[in-house]
This record gives C-alpha cells, sequence and structure tokens, in this order.
C-alpha cells in the first residue's frame, strides 16, 4: 500500500498519513509534484497517459510517496514512469499552487532525452514524444491534453528559465 503525508493549510505536516486513493479532509492537503521537461531546441518532453488513465498528452506528474520531499517525490517519478534518471538539483522549482486539497510544486528541467532511451511505465504512459509550445496550444484546443495539466502548462511558458526568476505561491 503507498502512502502520502498530510499537511495543514500552512504546508506543516499533520503527522498523519493516507492511502494511495484515501478521502481526507477539510483543512488537510498533500502534495502533487509535475515537471516541464525542455530540450535544446525549446521543445517539451510530454508523455500520453495510459488508456485507463484517460489517454491524453500530459507533463510527467505524481505524488510524493509518504516521507518523501516534494523534490525527492519528482525524480521518483521521472524514474517510474519514464525511466529518466535526474539529480535533485537538476530541477527547478518555479511555483506552488495551493487549491482546496493539494498543494502543486511546478519543476522545470532542461535536459536533452533520447526518446528510444525511455522505458515507459506500461500502466502509467502508453508512449511519448518532443513537442513545440504551439503544438502543446494546439492539443490544448483539440483535447488531446489532459486538462488539469493546462493552467500549470500555461504557467510554465511564464516561467523565465534563463534567469531562473521562480518560486511563486499561488
Amino acid at each position: 500500500m503507498e502512502y502520502r503525508d498530510l499537511f495543514d493549510q500552512n504546508r506543516k505536516p499533520t503527522g498523519e498519513k493516507i492511502a494511495k486513493g484515501e478521502k481526507f479532509g477539510k483543512g488537510k492537503y498533500i502534495v502533487v509534484v509535475m515537471v516541464f521537461i525542455e530540450n535544446s531546441r525549446g521543445e517539451m518532453l510530454l508523455q500520453k497517459r495510459s488508456e485507463d488513465k484517460g489517454g491524453k498528452w500530459a507533463t510527467t506528474g505524481g505524488h510524493p510517496t509518504s516521507g518523501q520531499s516534494s523534490v525527492e517525490g519528482m525524480c521518483q517519478e521521472l524514474k517510474e514512469e519514464l525511466g529518466v534518471n535526474v539529480e535533485q538539483d537538476e530541477l527547478v522549482l518555479f511555483e506552488t499552487i495551493k487549491s482546496p486539497k493539494t498543494f502543486v510544486d511546478l519543476y522545470y528541467l532542461k535536459k536533452d532525452i533520447n526518446l528510444s532511451d525511455l522505458k515507459l511505465q506500461q500502466s502509467e504512459v502508453q508512449d511519448a514524444g518532443w513537442f513545440t509550445k504551439e503544438q502543446v496550444k494546439d492539443l490544448i484546443k483539440t483535447g488531446q491534453f489532459f486538462t488539469p495539466h493546462e493552467e500549470e502548462f500555461f504557467d510554465f511558458l511564464k516561467f523565465d528559465a534563463e534567469n531562473k526568476e521562480n518560486i511563486v505561491l499561488k
């Protein structure tokens, strides 16, 4: 069974854990992580979610397991879903979004990754590819992009990776 830590509205750990998928009370939060991977050509690496997860294109993301930091959880998701190993210091946290039940940490990774080197987690991911930002916008317009990641994609477009102007709390 996979567990997640619970936090209060100020992101202080409550000391409580919940099982994956378990409901939790008002005033409690879990952490969600997402990463926007960009190559040296300015393209974004997207993964196509498995059919039982909606079959749409999305960025890589997930939830840290109990006891993991946000960045540790992000590294684990990249390894599990795509077979990509990254060091924690390669990831740049550029925004945290607080929603009614989550703190969503948005990360940026600048890395050239060969698609043939990916090892897709078949239960989660059916395909992966590099897309220009305009192509991602087209995926959104045509309903082929995972809706819960749309707002975060537009937040990513505002992020200045060159100047590393980051960490905005919404």
